[in-house]
């Protein structure tokens, strides 16, 4: 097993990892950023409403793009184990 092996393995790795991440993070950093942006105007400093949205929005991400998110995660993993016998 060669070094650009393990290295490339852990690229595709990392780089799966944050394409997975990437519309729940952006939708949950966007629910608070809006969020924020309302408690600032209106100045209610109530944490409940901070948390209560965001939960909301990830799980509402989480339901649109969870078949994709499987998708991706198990084309690697399906990649990975074919890649096992060479290794």
């Amino acid at each position: 097993m060669s070094p650009e092996f393990v290295l490339n393995i852990a690229r595709e790795g990392i780089t799966t990892i944050l394409l997975v991440s990437a519309p729940i993070l952006g939708i949950g950093l966007a629910v608070g950023l809006m969020v924020s942006i309302f408690q600032a105007t209106t100045q209610i400093q109530e944490p409940t409403l901070a948390f209560v949205p965001k939960i909301a929005a990830v799980l509402f991400a989480l339901l649109i793009f969870g078949g994709w998110i499987m998708r991706v995660v198990t084309t690697f993993t399906l990649t990975l184990w074919e890649n096992l016998g060479p290794m």
